[in-house]
């Protein structure tokens, strides 16, 4: 274990600061293998899954090569979708925390352009984006690229996927040729390894098996087989038998996402979609409702949890199994993280058969095949969440801080801090998570009291 300390990586005792602080110590397997050639200047080609710890292992290798002195662009990160990119640029600043003056911009779609101009105006040293908003930037000349020393490609299989090709060639073509490439993938296809040898120089690559995430002792996995008019009350049948916390459910399509949230709604199961047809606002509160504990259950496509991370998720469940078995890995992967122990249900109709055969060739492992022993419904049964999402009209632009909030919540408004859940503060808007009995009593102080010395707007998120 000794052998895997961050202490023993030739980095600055800021940043070793900043990781003890975190609570990191130990490097995990991706971090153990990918950090050494990383910091050494290497490129580097990194298969693994989301939740390996790649992303500290790229936000590491960052920092240590950044000036602070020069106020410019010098790492570059892009990321297929910007609930990925919002992830990683709040762990960049996290690792950040002990190093003086670092800055760290966020660029992605769904937001407006002139604030993103303005902020590159005053400078930034590194530059977190999807592809489409950051090559917009470059083609406007408001961002300038010709200082950057390191790129990464997080998960570049799926920005290949949704069709970012095009817009990573271009923006990788004004990145100095004598950068450092650091290429993340969950899978590695033939259109990878072409990026790989466009963009890349002797890279070092770094493999870590899934097989090592999904542990019989971590993870559970269990598929139903079932006729598929079965399938919906199967579903029903799941939650109450196991009884989750929280969950998500996969799906396929946009459509079949949609159908599935109201069907589990209407069913006393508290459930939000996420998919393709949402705006980004919407995609916002709802993966934030569901991260702070006010959404149970989250229904999604592939895409669209792209990113994710939930620390402490009890169940995942494939409504049908995926057609490539390396997805169904990743979906399962969601759950059992960090030693703890999760439960993966796959919905099994009769041509689905040979999806089955494939994933238990790819685990190299038999697939465990069970039936209910009743889709009957029980009356009582209901998911409910605990807490309910309060938005407030002003956030990071406004100087208000999560001590802010807690203190005005804790202090005036008389809540007790144990019914006050996570709070997040966005540029111009906040959202804080409360026990739903405290609900009234938060409101009635925010529709009247202050928060920082000003008189803020607040609504329920539903």
């Amino acid at each position: 274990m000794s052998a895997n300390l961050f202490s023993n990586l030739n980095i600055s005792p800021a940043q070793l600061e900043a990781l003890d602080a975190l609570g990191y110590h130990a490097m995990t397997p991706v971090q153990a293998q990918a950090l050494p050639p990383a910091l050494a200047g290497r490129d580097l080609i990194v298969r693994a899954r989301t939740g390996s710890g790649k992303t500290a292992t790229f936000g590491i290798a960052l920092l240590t090569g950044i000036n602070p002195r020069f106020l410019g662009v010098q790492g570059l990160v892009l990321c297929p979708t910007r609930e990925l990119a919002d992830q990683v640029a709040g762990e960049i600043r996290r690792l950040a925390s002990r190093m003086a003056n670092i800055k760290v911009l966020l660029l992605c779609g769904g937001k407006p352009f002139g604030p993103q101009r303005d902020s590159l105006q005053h400078g930034a040293h590194i530059v977190v984006g999807t592809p489409g908003r950051v090559k917009d930037h470059i083609d406007r000349q408001t961002l300038d690229l010709s200082g950057v020393t390191t790129l990464v490609l997080d998960e570049a299989d799926r920005m290949l996927e949704m069709g970012f090709a095009d817009a990573m060639q271009a923006v990788v073509s004004r990145a100095p040729a004598s950068r450092q490439t650091l290429l993340f993938s969950a899978t590695y296809p033939d259109d990878i390894r072409q990026i790989s040898q466009r963009l890349q120089r002797d890279p070092v690559t770094v493999t870590v098996e899934d097989e090592v995430a999904h542990d019989e002792a971590t993870i559970e996995q269990v598929f139903y087989e079932v006729r598929k008019h079965e399938r919906q009350t199967t579903l029903l049948a799941l939650f109450e038998h196991y009884r989750p916390n929280n969950a998500v459910v996969f799906c396929s399509t946009k459509k079949q996402c949609a159908e599935v949230a109201v069907f589990l709604t209407e069913h006393d199961i508290e459930a939000r979609a996420i998919h393709g047809d949402l705006d980004q606002r919407e995609r916002d509160q709802v993966l934030l409702q569901f991260a702070n504990g006010s959404s149970p259950v989250l229904v999604a496509t592939d895409v669209a949890a792209r990113g994710l991370d939930i620390k402490a998720l009890d169940m995942v469940i494939n409504v049908e199994l995926p057609r490539d078995p390396e997805i169904y890995v990743h979906r399962v992967g969601r759950t059992g993280r960090a030693g703890s122990t999760g439960k993966a249900m796959s919905i099994v109709v009769e041509p689905e058969a040979p999806r089955l055969r494939a994933i238990e060739d790819y685990q190299r492992q038999p697939c465990i095949c069970d039936v209910l022993a009743s889709l009957n419904r029980d009356p009582n049964y209901a998911l409910v969440a605990s807490m309910v999402t309060i938005q407030l009209d002003a956030g990071r632009k406004q100087k208000v801080r999560a001590g802010d909030i807690l203190g005005a919540l804790t202090g005036d408004a008389g809540l007790a801090g144990s019914s006050i859940g996570k709070i997040t503060i966005l540029d111009n808007s906040s959202y804080v998570a409360i026990e739903r009995p405290a609900l009234r009593q938060a409101m009635n102080y925010l529709s009247q009291g202050k928060v920082k010395g000003r008189s803020i707007r607040a609504r329920r998120l539903r």
